[in-house]
């Protein structure tokens, strides 16, 4: 019998003592002291209008306390005490609650309920529903949350339908082969290990015996359990059953089924609450299941097994509730087997949130930009730009590389019809030699948000350049014969040097890209009478048009870029990136060019998190900590950790968003003697296995980097996947270039492993490296 709980009281004389001696060392004390101390200012920030880190705030806080500690009293303590005392403890209510005790005025009597108090149901609940309706968590993290509080909480919290999906169906199916017997590890392996089963599984059929069983002999090994007596034969739910003797009585007081003749007296003693005690081994050796399950098991009706599954329920052996996912009624479990499913379920959800690999990292880019599953038309188009506006791209890239990785069967075409639609346009960034620069797509209605003009010295500007800014502000925008004419004519391309000066200081662009295709297609030299086109198609011009000159130029500034804010800027550059990448890594800044770095947009992924429409934490390995990702993109970058059926093979040009490396995440070590590693340059190739770098290819196809897998059989898979790669591509890159792959990690290309593999799929080595038949094939006959 337990004792009278009233001698375990404390006097109503010497809590107050007690509670507060112990109260300094408690974690409430240091927290509520930090509280009182930072309203009294005694832990100024540094720097006011910025944040201070907790962990700062608790080091000084608790220094500061350990100074105050030698005067008791110091007005910070005592503030401290009181409040822990009045308002968080209430201890004159206690000290009221013990002496009504005392006087026999109040009775104390002692309860154990089945279910939380109404106290700690509010904490239960107040604590869950913070954290849940907090922000929109990804699917593993709010059931790694979820799973590690109470079942009956998340119940009244979550409803019957999403608790069913806090239980992993996987586990489900895996602790129930288990309980039964079916694992590799517990099946039965001699006779008295059969035994056991029986014992502890209840009623089983031959069937059912051999598939809990290692082979047939041991399955076999029922029939001398029978004959010594250890087990029994009944017909139990019209079927033929065993049963071991010590539990043949339950299954004659429960079902009515007769046992056979000369068993022990012992055995045959009458058994209370039968049913109860067969539902009771059928939930100890089952996952959770319905009240048809064991009625069709047993062959009783529904209705009588309800019943029964009730009243353990009110006796609090049995839990109820919704469990399966995908269920449709209410199940029962055992409690144990119930604690065992959420233990694995919440060890698998945590194994889900954690960091994956950032080849991971790579599938989810060349997924999100649609490399691994192109698209066609203007709407595909108008998709690829929205994701690429604003990024600085090489000209002669975009259009060779950029698009046709996410397009297929890219057409120019289709560019210059939204570009006429007004639906698209570019902006000059910066020159790369005489023959391409840098430039960046808009969408119209995006340009004012996402543009940030340069700034820019009309007093040092060359008078040419003045006069063409003169002519398009009063005139608007204006064909290049037009402009040429209004600046007073004379020698016609220095005009054009001053209209694309202006181009790459971001001040003028034009209403078509043919303007920057001359510019470094062949048209631009040799051919100057014809206008060609990238799909194959040209006509003679029937005007005289300088090449680079065509379409109408007109200012950037006259899409009113100076209606939007700084705010508004950093916000929508903020969302651009978002969309451009899915997940956001600090070195996104360096990638990008942000003026600024990284901190000029940080505040805004703040506030998104803030507002539920970013997710913030350590999501991919091997980066920086300081990550933000669209709450679906996590789900659908959880799921590339498991590899593909098939190797996933991609090439890019090594300055596409949808290469991380060298951008987002790091270039991998470079084993071998080269002077210089990989770099994000125009004209540079990447291939990519699984989301994983495996080669780099320098422009014009003479240097490489490769990153092969220590394992030979992987090894012998990517190097298959790359030379059946460049296969594909070197016909077309060697018309232009005279060599491919002269060099791999700083070693002649025909002594590195990769050689053996690109010579099965087509190439052929040389003294000085390893080239493609194909291509060699056909300068020969351009020679003949």
């Amino acid at each position: 019998v337990a004792p009278d709980v009233s001698v375990l009281l404390p006097g109503s004389g010497e809590v107050e003592a007690r509670v507060t001696q112990q109260l300094a060392q408690t974690p409430l004390f240091a927290a509520r002291f930090r509280e009182a101390s930072s309203r009294a200012l005694l832990l100024p920030r540094r720097r006011p209008g910025g944040r201070t880190p907790l962990w700062q705030q608790r080091k000084r806080a608790s220094d500061l306390l350990a100074a105050a500690s030698k005067y008791p009293a110091f007005p910070m303590l005592l503030e401290t005490y009181r409040e822990c005392l009045r308002d968080v403890f209430d201890l004159p209510a206690l000290v009221e609650t013990l002496k009504a005790v005392e006087s026999r005025a109040m009775k104390l009597e002692v309860h154990d309920p089945v279910t939380p108090s109404p106290f700690a149901s509010s904490l239960l609940f107040g604590y869950v529903a913070n954290y849940i309706y907090e922000g929109d968590a990804p699917l593993a993290e709010r059931r790694a949350q979820a799973l590690s509080v109470d079942p009956l909480q998340l119940r009244e919290l979550l409803g019957d339908a999403e608790l069913r999906e806090l239980l992993d169906a996987d586990v489900l199916h895996e602790v129930e082969a288990q309980l039964q017997f079916r694992d590799e590890q517990s099946r039965a392996r001699s006779k008295d290990a059969l035994h056991d089963v029986l014992l502890k599984l209840g009623d089983l059929s031959r069937a059912e015996l051999a598939a809990r069983s290692v082979s047939h002999e041991v399955a076999a090994a029922i029939d001398a359990l029978v004959a010594e007596k250890r087990a029994v034969e009944l017909k139990v739910g019209g079927e033929q059953r065993f049963v071991a003797v010590e539990h043949a009585a339950r299954y004659r007081d429960a079902l009515g089924v007769p046992l056979p003749l000369g068993l022990p007296t012992t055995l045959l003693e009458p058994v209370p609450d039968a049913l109860g005690e067969l539902l009771m081994r059928y939930a100890r050796t089952h996952a959770p299941f319905p009240a048809g399950e064991p009625a069709a098991r047993f062959g009783l009706t529904r209705i009588g097994v309800t019943r029964a599954l009730d009243a353990l329920t009110r006796a609090g052996r049995l839990l109820e509730g919704a469990f399966r996912p995908k269920g449709l009624e209410h199940e029962w479990s055992d409690g144990e087997v119930l604690a065992r499913v959420r233990r694995r379920s919440l060890a698998k959800a945590r194994r889900e949130i954690e960091p994956v690999e950032p080849a991971a990292f790579g599938r989810l880019l060349g997924s999100w930009h649609g490399v691994t599953r192109k698209r066609r038309g203007l709407d595909a188009t108008l998709d690829v730009v929205e994701k690429l506006q604003g990024l600085p791209l090489p000209a002669s890239m975009l259009e060779t590389e950029i698009l046709p990785a996410r397009l297929e069967q890219y057409l120019p075409s289709d560019l210059d019809a939204l570009a006429a639609a007004g639906e698209v346009l570019w902006v000059g960034v910066e020159p790369m030699g005489e023959r391409d620069g840098r430039v960046a797509l808009y969408l119209t209605d995006h340009l004012t948000r996402l543009y940030r003009p340069p700034p820019l010295d009309e007093s040092t500007l060359p008078r040419r350049e003045q006069q063409v800014l003169d002519v398009l502000r009063a005139r608007g925008a204006s064909f290049f014969t037009d402009l040429h004419a209004a600046c007073g004519g004379g020698f016609p391309p220095e005009t054009l040097d001053a209209l694309w000066s202006l181009v790459w200081r971001g001040v003028i662009t034009n209403d078509s890209f043919f303007a920057l295709r001359s510019l470094w297609l062949k048209a631009g030299s040799g051919r100057r009478d014809r206008r060609e086109s990238l799909d194959g198609r040209a006509f003679r011009s029937r005007r005289a048009v300088t090449p680079m000159s065509e379409g109408r130029w007109a200012l950037v500034q006259s899409r009113g870029l100076s209606e939007a804010s700084a705010t508004e800027r950093s916000h929508a550059l903020a969302q651009q990136l978002l969309n451009r990448y899915g997940l956001v890594t600090r070195e996104v800044a360096g990638a990008e060019g942000i003026p600024g770095g990284f901190t000029a947009v940080s505040q805004v992924f703040s506030a998104l998190e803030e507002a539920g429409k970013a997710r913030r934490g350590y999501f991919v390995s091997g980066v920086g900590a300081m990550q933000f990702a669209l709450p679906s993109v996590l789900e659908l970058l959880r799921s590339y950790r498991a590899a593909p059926p098939s190797p996933e093979v991609v090439m890019l040009s090594a300055v596409a968003p949808a290469n991380p490396y060298g951008a987002l995440l790091a270039w991998p070590k470079v084993t071998g003697e080269a002077a210089s590693g990989p770099t994000r340059s125009a004209g540079a190739q990447v291939v990519l296995v699984d989301g994983a770098l495996v080669l780099w290819l320098s422009r014009g196809g003479q240097r490489a980097f490769a990153w092969l897998p220590e394992d030979e059989v992987e090894r012998q898979k990517v190097a298959k996947a790359i030379a059946t790669r460049l296969a594909e591509r070197a016909p077309r890159r060697l018309e232009r270039h005279e060599g491919l792959l002269l060099e791999i990690n700083g070693k002649n290309a025909s002594e590195h492993p990769l050689a053996a593999a690109l010579e099965q799929a087509g190439f052929t080595k040389t003294a000085s490296g390893v080239q493609s038949r194909r291509a060699s094939f056909g300068r020969r006959a351009r020679r003949a």
